[in-house]
């Protein structure tokens, strides 16, 4: 009988041992555009985000203190509008109380979803271009940008382009009439002329897509280079399209992106010559296994550069979160997030954070990028560039 009794109470205890080291489901939430002219930054962001989720599950678990965790992305559809960010942040925060955010991309959204995230004290790991994203009125912010905006490579490239292309004078800077083009055009206007060259504007509506007359307004102002800036990658491919279809025979490149891949896709052969900036180097010996996975999880189609980028932004998050000591505790979290120099994801290096001087806050994530060139239907690196270096 007294054998019996301790069987059972070593079957009890060897359950409890068992119960507390169970893991437990950490959801996090992702927003992006799955629909529209930026569908495929949305996808990007989806898969980096599962990509990083799927390999820490795969080892065992989020390990957090006397915890383990297991991932979960809650992910949804803001369309590429402000509207529709809000409405997926409200939803993360209220219906599916999370405490942790990836995305949006572009600034409509981004904004948007910042009033929801910074009162609710949620932490946000987003990209949008509009430096209010950064620079508000909080005092504790706890959103963060994880890649270069047009302020961080913006005056690099901008100097490139100069040093590169000497003949052109008057640059024409196309961009939708919306939060991202009345944010980023005088942002560009600035660098430009104190690089010496003279500015040509005019605004879209977003989701236009017959672009011909805007076209031949602007070849009628002889202007030397076209910029297509932060357009999503669909309108981007038809302005380029468009734009050489009408004749335009001269230097066509965008300080915003990155989606080469997409532009080559939507404008085929009239995308040769083509020359943006990249945020992921393909071709890099740490890219390798990185591809492999992507191919295994989702096939041989178009591998978005952004995809490597929000892979990075959800080690990080996880990152901090076992640093903390807590999945739970935003604040903490957070504060873990602005101590997190040097650590490296495995892609881009140790984490380097900057902004202070333009956000009056050091959460903008430093990442060194690439001037990329269509050459023979392919994208070939040109140089790489670093945002400290302005």
């Amino acid at each position: 009988m007294m054998k019996s009794i301790k069987v059972l109470a070593l079957a009890a205890a060897m359950l409890t041992a068992g119960a507390s080291h169970a893991q437990e489901e950490l959801k996090i939430g992702g927003i992006g555009p799955l629909s529209g002219g930026g569908t495929a930054w949305g996808l990007a962001l989806q898969r980096g985000i599962q990509m990083a989720f799927d390999e820490v599950n795969a080892a065992g678990g989020l390990k957090v203190g006397d915890k383990v965790y297991t991932p979960k992305l809650v992910m949804y559809d803001d369309k590429y509008t402000a509207a529709g960010g809000r409405s997926a942040a409200d939803r993360l925060i209220n219906a599916d109380n999370v405490k942790f955010i990836i995305g949006p991309i572009g600034s409509p959204s981004v904004l948007a979803t910042v009033a929801a995230t910074t009162p609710a004290k949620v932490v946000l790991l987003s990209n949008g271009f509009s430096p209010g994203i950064l620079k508000n009125e909080a005092k504790s912010p706890y959103n963060f940008r994880v890649v270069d905006s047009t302020v961080e490579f913006g005056p690099p490239m901008v100097k490139w382009f100069r040093d590169n292309f000497p003949q052109v004078k008057k640059v024409a800077l196309i961009a939708p009439n919306d939060a991202v083009g009345q944010a980023v055009i005088p942002q560009l206007e600035t660098y430009y002329k104190a690089n010496g060259f003279t500015v040509w504007t005019e605004l879209y509506d977003r989701g236009t897509k017959e672009f011909t007359p805007l076209m031949a307004r602007m070849m009628a102002q002889n202007v030397d280079a076209l910029d297509l800036n932060s357009n999503a990658p669909g309108e981007s491919a038809l302005l380029l399209k468009q734009a050489r279809q009408s004749g335009f025979k001269k230097p066509i490149w965008q300080i915003g992106g990155p989606a080469v891949d997409e532009m080559m896709e939507i404008a085929g052969p009239l995308a040769e010559g083509f020359i943006s900036l990249n945020v992921f180097d393909f071709g890099s010996p740490q890219s390798t296994k990185f591809v492999e996975t992507y191919r295994k999880e989702f096939g041989s189609g178009v591998i978005n550069a952004q995809t490597p980028m929000w892979y990075n932004a959800a080690k990080i998050m996880m990152e901090a979160m076992r640093r903390a000591g807590t999945a739970t505790d935003a604040t903490a979290v957070r504060d873990s997030l602005q101590k997190l120099e040097g650590y490296d994801a495995g892609l881009y290096g140790p984490v380097r954070w900057g902004g202070m001087g333009d956000y009056d806050v050091n959460h903008q994530l430093l990442l060194k990028f690439w001037m990329v060139k269509v050459q023979g239907g392919k994208q070939v690196a040109i140089q790489a560039l670093d945002p400290e270096k302005r």
